[in-house]
């Protein structure tokens, strides 16, 4: 573990809303509009209504498009023209590779070595080069900024970064143009991209929605960070959740600092017996790293201490959950 002093200052300004805007339209027509799901069985269980915006049938197979399509398609054609270099577990990569394929470039992909054969093979099919190193914080930046000094790519960090963020929202924006009145927003955390942008792009459209971050128990550094006040990361971690690994960047920091109602943890028990339960009564594949952002509401107890106001019309709380993505290797299933 590390720490970092804290970075809250007022010389931050997230990406506005006409920033977002300008995102949305910018990749509208490089990614799906991902369908708003319902289950009866799962309000059942929860008491609560429930809306999931499946971005594991985003292309791809996750929420990455959205932001590596706004960095790849924001760059200047000199920017560009020596490809693209990042660091993934595996969604973001192959987010990028495919991003980097649109606009006519190379992308170099630094993955750790324990990384999901699945994705790796993915990054490969969309056109990335794969660069392996251990599975660490450290050995992922050292190898990225090597492998960036050599080539001369520009760097496309997986949340560290504005452009990633406001595409990382319209998933947000779009599922409360859809479904206005919700109460709350549940997403994963790792770096903090796809949960920055759910609070910039829910509370654009709906101030006062409340938006709560879900997080691995063997991979903590959020809730650590936001209880402590002080950024920390992890320079390693073995949860199941192989997406939400990373730790939280400065930027990412700060937005949620602001903004984030709380963080919740899961075991890794309970998100493998999420996932399956999700694929038994949705009938749709999700991998850890999307179990943990519903894991807790199937807790006892939990939906009632989320302290949401009573609805006007009476009946249970609205509450949405961020089905980050769908990428898992099917040889390899945890429950088998």
């Amino acid at each position: 573990m590390s720490t970092a002093p804290s970075i809250e200052t007022a010389n931050y300004q997230p990406p506005s809303w006409e920033a977002i805007l300008a995102a949305h339209e910018r990749i509208t027509r490089r990614i799906h509009r991902t369908p708003v799901l319902t289950s009866a069985s799962l309000n059942a269980m929860t008491g609560a209504q429930l809306f999931f915006k499946c971005e594991n049938l985003q292309k791809t197979g996750s929420f990455k498009i959205r932001g590596a399509s706004n960095a790849i398609l924001s760059l200047t054609e000199k920017e560009a023209a020596r490809g693209i270099v990042t660091q993934s577990s595996g969604n973001h990569g192959a987010a990028v590779a495919c991003a980097a394929a649109r606009r006519g470039v190379p992308a170099w992909i630094v993955m750790p070595r324990n990384a999901s054969a699945v994705k790796a093979k993915a990054i490969e099919s969309y056109g990335g080069e794969v660069v392996f190193c251990e599975p660490t914080v450290t050995a992922r930046k050292a190898t990225c900024d090597r492998v960036q000094a050599e080539t001369g790519a520009h760097l496309v960090h997986p949340f560290d970064d504005d452009r990633i963020i406001a595409g990382q929202a319209t998933a947000a924006k779009e599922l409360l143009e859809e479904i206005g009145d919700l109460d709350a927003v549940f997403a994963p955390v790792s770096g903090g991209g796809l949960l920055s942008g759910t609070c910039l792009g829910a509370k654009g459209i709906r101030a006062d929605v409340r938006v709560f971050g879900c997080e691995p128990e063997r991979a903590d550094d959020a809730y650590r960070s936001l209880t402590s006040g002080t950024l920390q990361s992890l320079d390693s971690s073995d949860t199941i959740a192989d997406g939400l690994r990373a730790s939280l960047a400065p930027r990412t920091f700060a937005i949620l600092r602001r903004q984030l109602e709380r963080i919740l943890l899961v075991s890794e028990e309970e998100m493998i017996s999420v996932a399956r339960l999700i694929w038994e009564r949705m009938k749709i594949i999700i991998e850890p790293s999307s179990a943990v952002a519903i894991a807790p509401l199937l807790k006892s107890g939990v939906v009632a201490s989320l302290n949401l106001p009573n609805r006007a019309a009476g009946g249970p709380p609205k509450l949405s959950v961020i089905f980050s993505g769908g990428n898992v290797d099917l040889s390899s299933l945890p429950w088998r």
